[in-house]
């Protein structure tokens, strides 16, 4: 038990070192959390956690900081690309993949072609990649140079956006495997009252509730954060 609670704040620590102080602000003081979440998630306890909610993201630079570089880098995705031995114009293909999947009527099916998609990237760690303990990625710095767990999530729930889904129906989870233990990050997407997992570790889309060994720590979208007890 000690050692997974170690496991659980180091990946704190590497999601984002200032999390921590936030983590501890909201517990002292109180207040600024509440127990809520959207209509649409309602009736699901996400890994049968009790969830407390907050709309301050300060804390969370990393997450941030790839949702503003992403910005950034969005307006040139569609723009003609020369392919080569240096450039396999992987951005321009993923939002060809991306037009083709938005023809698809089933948003179950969908999720199933975006996970399909991405999990095919190569799993490389930030330290060997980026030369960083922790660095979350764009979906151009993913595709060309592959990534970690919450890179794939990241490129995923972006995807899911251009696809017309609700960034508040759309979670990134920071969580413990029990099973490895070790640290993960997954995206849930929630459909008809389901929390639906997409994950780099599972070929298939499950259901949350079939997940066992999944201890969520904390999840996120661009609205809200929530911090898992229980």
């Amino acid at each position: 038990m000690v050692a997974n609670r170690h496991n659980i704040w180091n990946k704190i620590f590497r999601v984002g070192r200032n999390i921590l102080p936030a983590l501890a602000m909201v517990m002292l003081v109180g207040g600024s959390l509440s127990i809520a979440t959207p209509k649409a998630q309602a009736a699901v306890k996400l890994f049968n956690t009790k969830e407390l909610k907050s709309s301050n993201l300060k804390k969370f630079k990393k997450w941030n900081s790839v949702l503003d570089r992403y910005k950034t880098e969005e307006p040139s995705e569609l723009q003609k690309c020369k392919l080569s031995s240096t450039n396999k114009c992987a951005i321009t293909k993923w939002r060809i993949f991306l037009k083709k999947v938005s023809k698809e009527p089933d948003k179950l099916k969908q999720l199933g072609l975006v996970n399909k998609y991405l999990n095919k990237r190569l799993y490389i760690i930030d330290p060997t990649n980026y030369k960083k303990k922790d660095y979350w990625a764009t979906p151009e710095q993913f595709v060309n140079r592959n990534g970690d767990c919450e890179d794939y999530a990241i490129s995923k729930y972006l995807s899911l956006l251009h696809l017309g889904f609700s960034k508040d129906d759309m979670r990134i989870v920071v969580l413990q495997d029990l099973n490895l233990k070790v640290a993960h990050a997954i995206l849930v997407v929630y459909i008809d009252g389901k929390a639906l997992v997409l994950d780099n570790q599972i070929t298939s889309i499950v259901e949350a509730k079939r997940i066992k060994h999944y201890k969520p720590v904390f999840s996120i979208n661009e609205n809200n954060w929530w911090l898992h007890r229980g």
